[in-house]
């Protein structure tokens, strides 16, 4: 198979060629047991070892692969209502977030549960009425749809939240609330859904702040530092060590709201690559959802050690539901480090 243009080509037109990420897709990478089905992808992890999580909407929300794809591990059967974002600290604990529960939870690799934040099918009260973010009236305590967690340096968590509330909560490493900030609105320091957050080398906290289009940095203490627009409805980031930044975007051609028109030039989902000043390193993505290097509905991203990219898409949620692509679209996908 030819490697994907369309990432080599985002490197090149950067201006700055990056040998060391020139990646490849590897189709049907994981193989799962006879009958089973991710349905779809909402988070996607790695540990230590370079073990895959995959957080799905299938029978079985926790299914771990070796990275050749091999199955490993199953867990989770009933545990969750709407499995929706998963982060591994690097001790390996497992943090994964249940938006219709309205809870975050810490588990060992093997299931384990250690910890919950949040009181499971309590949201917090901000005002919502329904699912629509439009009416969320204030920022409210912790939780209401919950997104997405990161973890800081000293084991600091920070919690995106979310779907029905417009806040950032952050806590102790053993879960106790340490401040909260943000409030429903586009002006800086506000946001609307609050998907995505991750922690760079500068310790600068980092939202995709989806329906507003940008990227929005913070202090440790929530002090608003900047935001970034090249994105488009921005769902997940990610930092690795070398302050680069991933960015899996949604897009503006599924995944809408009842209340958005979809644009005659509507953006496509995409994966975009910053360096720490916001400069653009690579942007991909085939328009095609079923080839090798496109995307339908980019949900989460993850790198590993190896520099192996991963990308979970809740594809039947943005269309597949409603008969607009194949169910057997990709819904988990991965780029490896080319080599020759």
């Amino acid at each position: 198979m030819a490697h994907s243009k369309y990432l080599n080509n985002s490197f090149g037109s950067a201006g700055r060629p990056l040998e060391q990420m020139i990646l490849r897709p590897v189709p049907g990478w994981g193989q799962l047991p006879e009958g089973w089905s991710l349905v779809e992808v909402a988070g996607v992890a790695t540990d230590s070892r370079d073990n895959v999580y995959v957080f799905n909407r299938g029978e079985h929300p926790v299914i771990v692969f070796d990275s050749e794809g091999n199955f490993l591990d199953a867990w989770g059967e009933s545990r969750f209502v709407w499995p929706h974002g998963l982060t591994i600290d690097a001790n390996d604990f497992l943090y994964l977030t249940d938006g219709k529960d309205h809870t975050v939870r810490k588990y060992t690799p093997q299931g384990q549960l250690l910890m919950t934040l949040g009181v499971s099918g309590q949201p917090g009260d901000t005002g919502l009425k329904g699912f629509d973010y439009r009416t969320i009236q204030r920022g409210g305590p912790p939780f209401n749809y919950p997104t997405n967690v990161a973890v800081g340096r000293d084991g600091e968590l920070y919690v995106s939240d979310g779907y029905g509330n417009a806040r950032v909560h952050k806590f102790s490493p053993e879960g106790a609330l340490v401040q909260s900030w943000g409030e429903p609105g586009s002006e800086p320091g506000q946001f609307n859904v609050p998907h995505g957050i991750a922690v760079d080398r500068q310790e600068r906290i980092i939202v995709a702040d989806r329906e507003n289009s940008r990227l929005q940095f913070f202090s440790a203490t929530g002090e608003f530092l900047e935001e970034w627009t090249d994105v488009t409805r921005p769902c997940q980031v990610f930092a690795n060590s070398e302050g680069r930044i991933f960015v899996a975007e949604l897009g503006m051609r599924c995944g809408l709201w009842p209340w958005l028109d979809r644009p005659a030039d509507a953006p496509a989902a995409r994966v975009s690559v910053f360096d720490p000043e916001g400069e653009l390193l690579a942007r991909w993505g085939n328009e095609d959802p079923m080839a090798p290097d496109g995307f339908y509905a980019p949900h989460d991203i993850w790198l590993d050690s190896r520099g192996s990219l991963y990308i979970g898409e809740v594809t039947m949620s943005a269309g597949g539901y409603n008969g607009d692509l194949p169910a057997e679209c990709p819904c988990l996908r991965k780029y490896t480090l080319r080599t020759g």
